[in-house]
């Protein structure tokens, strides 16, 4: 386990969003992380990684994390956190036999300044929300978490078989009020269609946490994927980190589908013609590797009405996105109005028609 006690004062330091460092929450001491030029982001190879012997994740065991702060030992399958005695900043080892380590992380650049003014403007945009909703502004329980992300590299080569339709007009009779007309009728000519498709797939990612709502963390998207650094404990001082739960073999299997949807679309543009019918495919996977990477997300919640909403942020760019609310006077003063303004139209042009 490590631990980051402060050179100026002895307390904890963490990782500041926005910088390079690790600061001091009481003394302001920061300490630099110093990049190391020798490591790098790497992708590991999918075929040797299938081959290890590995235990299933939810058959490990906790984390023990003893504070050097107050001393207290606690658990937890987070793989960094705070002491929940003395709030120190704890950051576990991850044993490379049992689990998959974290090779890049994303690190935060979203502080909690820009955290409320991301918050109120997202909460002020919210039409029909209660008035209260402003109070999501202030959410200082929100927590900075890293979640664990697979991605997914591979290049593809896809053949099809389908059918393609291509549009021309019939001249069609018809009678109507007992005369023999004639009218254009558009119609479609298919054929069957084969080929072959290849693709080149580049970080295709999928969360690997059931923790937080996906429909959420997709809408969080894009990520600057681009701007990871290696993985270092250090950027996870002070922020809790979850530890992935969804084994990356299941990972693939959604990388797979999200790429099934780009190469049918691939299929179809070489199917060509006005419409097109893709009925079987089958894709070859080579190169096939892949990474588990950490994304910054603050998790915040708002209480209204004895429920919670569940609200995220990116921790990178300041995207929300989450649950909210339904004010009930609002909508039907909506209605209300929109009625009473359609009512009020109506009335003005009667009265422009009376002599």
């Amino acid at each position: 386990m490590r631990q980051y006690p402060c050179a100026g004062c002895g307390a904890t330091v963490e990782f500041a969003p926005g910088t390079n460092a690790l600061r001091c929450p009481y003394c302001g001491h920061t300490t630099v992380i110093e990049r190391q030029p020798d490591r790098v982001v790497r992708e590991h190879d999918w075929a040797e990684f299938a081959a290890l012997p590995r235990k299933p994740i939810a058959l490990l065991a906790a984390n023990v994390y003893v504070c050097g702060g107050c001393g207290a030992q606690t658990e937890s399958d987070t793989v960094s956190d705070r002491c929940r005695f003395c709030g120190a900043a704890v950051v576990a080892q991850v044993d490379p036999v049992d689990q998959v380590v974290p090779e890049a992380v994303l690190p935060f650049t979203v502080d909690r300044p820009a955290l409320r003014a991301a918050l109120g403007a997202w909460a002020a945009s919210r039409w029909f929300a209660p008035s209260g909703l402003k109070k999501v502004s202030e959410a200082e329980s929100a927590k900075s978490t890293y979640l664990p992300h697979w991605t997914y590299d591979s290049r593809t080569v896809s053949q099809y078989q389908g059918q393609r339709g291509d549009h021309y007009w019939d001249t069609e009779t018809y009678q109507a009020n007992g005369e023999t007309r004639t009218r254009q009728v558009r119609r479609t000519r298919w054929r069957g269609a084969s080929g072959t498709v290849a693709s080149d797939f580049d970080d295709v990612l999928v969360t690997g946490t059931t923790k937080v709502t996906r429909e959420h963390l997709d809408a969080l998207e894009p990520w600057p994927l681009t701007d990871a650094a290696p993985f270092r404990p250090d950027y996870l001082a002070g922020h809790e980190t979850l530890r992935y739960d969804v084994e990356p073999e299941q990972a693939l299997d959604a990388a797979k589908a999200l790429m099934a949807v780009v190469i049918e679309e691939e299929c179809r543009a070489d199917i060509g013609g006005d419409e097109q019918r893709v009925e079987h495919v089958d894709t070859t996977y080579a190169d096939l590797t892949f990474k588990l990477m950490l994304l910054p997300v603050w998790l915040a919640c708002y209480v209204y009405a004895g429920r919670t909403y569940n609200i995220q942020v990116n921790g990178r760019t300041g995207e929300v996105a989450g649950e909210r609310p339904y004010s009930v006077p609002k909508i039907a003063a909506a209605v209300t109005g929109g009625v009473l303004l359609v009512a009020l139209v109506v009335f003005l042009i009667w009265r422009g028609r009376q002599p």
